[in-house]
């Protein structure tokens, strides 16, 4: 089924990206440290991606003949992370213990799940994956007698759609991607 359904966005779910890089090797030890992937929940996600369209333009003729295309830029902000201290250990990094590391130390990396519901149509569901996430920009603010709030700038390598269709008589579902669609930008 194409993405043809009307969504609202609930939350999503941040996670550590276990790779086989500096970063997963961080990431790794948090895990088997605090015993988990999920290190935080995210609401009030923007997601932007950019393109860089080249226009092409024929000597006498005023518009293009055709649009190139370029880098891609995907970016955004949370509103509100619900975080955990395995979260705030990687976003401060090696920098965060009680010890002094010698820099550089790395910047730690997340893989971000946001999740869509259909209300009319019950199980129909939808993701956007992001992965490679670093957040830019981070602020946290603790008022007092008031709720702590947190505002985050992100980046990201990739973006992936799940698309789940709810089944028409019972059972798991459908996950579906186009045939000879890439499913990651």
């Amino acid at each position: 089924m194409a993405m043809t359904n009307v969504y609202t966005g609930a939350n999503g779910t941040l996670t550590l990206a276990n790779e086989d890089t500096s970063e997963g090797k961080d990431a790794k030890a948090v895990m088997t440290v605090y015993e988990l992937t999920t290190v935080g929940r995210v609401t009030g996600v923007e997601v932007n991606v950019q393109t860089e369209l080249e226009a092409f333009h024929e000597i006498g003729r005023r518009h293009p003949t055709s649009l190139h295309p370029g880098n891609i830029w995907i970016s955004g902000k949370v509103d509100r992370a619900y975080i955990n201290g395995a979260l705030l250990f990687l976003l401060l990094g090696r920098g965060a213990g009680p010890t002094q590391i010698a820099e550089p130390y790395v910047q730690p990396t997340f893989n971000m799940t946001i999740s869509l519901t259909d209300p009319a149509v019950p199980g129909t569901t939808a993701a956007l994956e992001l992965k490679g996430v670093k957040f830019q920009n981070w602020s946290y603010h603790m008022p007092e007698d008031d709720f702590v709030m947190e505002n985050l700038a992100f980046q990201a390598l990739t973006i992936s759609v799940l698309d789940h269709a709810a089944p028409a008589g019972g059972g798991d579902g459908v996950t579906q991607t186009p045939e000879g669609f890439g499913e990651t930008v």
